[in-house]
């Protein structure tokens, strides 16, 4: 027969319900008592039963967490901080990694929910109808990480000013000379990633009487693959762009790929920028400019405010806004 909670107590010499506040960390227990309870649970080997648990403390301890695509740079060091945030804290996580697919979204928030976590974490923009109104009608709190909700969903979030970010490093290389500026963008349905950063963009080429080139713009899905691709098309043109700025270190490295299987040098035939300043920046030749947005803290932020909400406590402010910074490494040159 399995040892259960009645053996432990036996052993331990207390009540069973002595038993359950050691498990579940309660108060009010002399030191020696505990110690009792912890090496009759080692001596009988009892497995509590979480599930069990769970039930009668109507918590899990699990955040469900959805990730839009987690081969991406940014996306895994973020889980990660997300990770060892949340286990400091004594919460697991289960990962939804949906890769832009929307009904598989769904369908992972209808498990998470099923789960009974105790709250989610959101790493993406992407929305429909059904997604809107199933967070509508969830009783557990919601936190969005580097990323926007939609008006629609009153969720609070931790990301960075994605459309000054733009601006900003669109500016600092018109000020470096350059103005022919190429744009490798994300997906236009992500409110940070696609319509904030390329509205930095656009904004920046305005300020500065920059007319736009379509020849130069391009939109993917922030992986490498996209920005090679992208870059082949610019390439391809009459006229290159003096600078190509990717809105992912991914795609700025699929871009670098491109550039060089075609012969040509960066920065001295073209300078690349890239966004979020994750650790490939750091391991490509030339080592990549990048505008950097704090991943550590945006994830770990997500996780300290989404146990807050659990714990009853709601956050003051409905967006949490980190700031962000240029880092010049050698991707970049001067025109002047």
């Amino acid at each position: 027969m399995p040892v259960n909670i009645k053996d432990v107590a036996e052993r331990a010499g207390v009540s069973i319900s002595t038993v359950s506040r050691v498990l579940n960390n309660g108060k009010y227990v002399k030191p020696e008592v505990r110690a009792a309870v912890k090496q009759a649970i080692e001596d009988l080997d009892f497995v509590p039963n979480s599930i069990a648990r769970s039930l009668v403390r109507k918590k899990t301890n699990l955040i469900g967490v959805i990730a839009s695509d987690i081969s991406t740079s940014f996306f895994s060091s973020t889980l990660s901080y997300i990770e060892e945030e949340a286990s400091r804290n004594r919460y697991n996580i289960l990962v939804g990694n949906i890769k832009e697919n929307l009904d598989k979204e769904l369908n992972y928030l209808q498990v998470f929910k099923e789960m009974q976590v105790d709250g989610m974490i959101i790493m993406h923009e992407m929305m429909n109808k059904p997604i809107e109104r199933f967070l509508s009608t969830l009783t557990i709190p919601v936190v969005f990480c580097s990323a926007k909700p939609s008006a629609s969903v009153n969720c609070p979030s931790v990301n960075i000013n994605d459309k000054q970010a733009a601006y900003d490093t669109v500016k600092h290389l018109v000020s470096l000379g350059h103005r022919n500026i190429g744009f490798i963008g994300g997906d236009t349905r992500e409110i940070s990633t696609g319509q904030h950063r390329y509205a930095g963009y656009l904004e920046a080429l305005a300020d500065a009487e920059i007319a736009v080139n379509p020849d130069w713009i391009g939109f993917g899905n922030l992986k490498m693959q996209d920005g090679y691709d992208i870059m082949c098309s610019f390439l391809a043109r009459e006229q290159l762009p003096s600078v190509v700025f990717a809105v992912s270190d991914d795609m700025a490295v699929g871009a670098l790929n491109c550039i060089v299987d075609n012969k040509l040098r960066v920065p001295e035939d073209i300078s690349l920028v890239g966004f979020d300043d994750s650790g490939i920046t750091e391991t490509v030749r030339p080592k990549l400019t990048s505008l950097h947005q704090p991943i550590q803290q945006i994830g770990e932020m997500s996780v300290d405010i989404l146990i807050k909400m659990i714990e009853g406590n709601a956050p003051g402010v409905k967006e949490i806004v980190l700031h962000h910074k240029l880092v010049e490494r050698d991707s970049l040159r001067s025109l002047l």
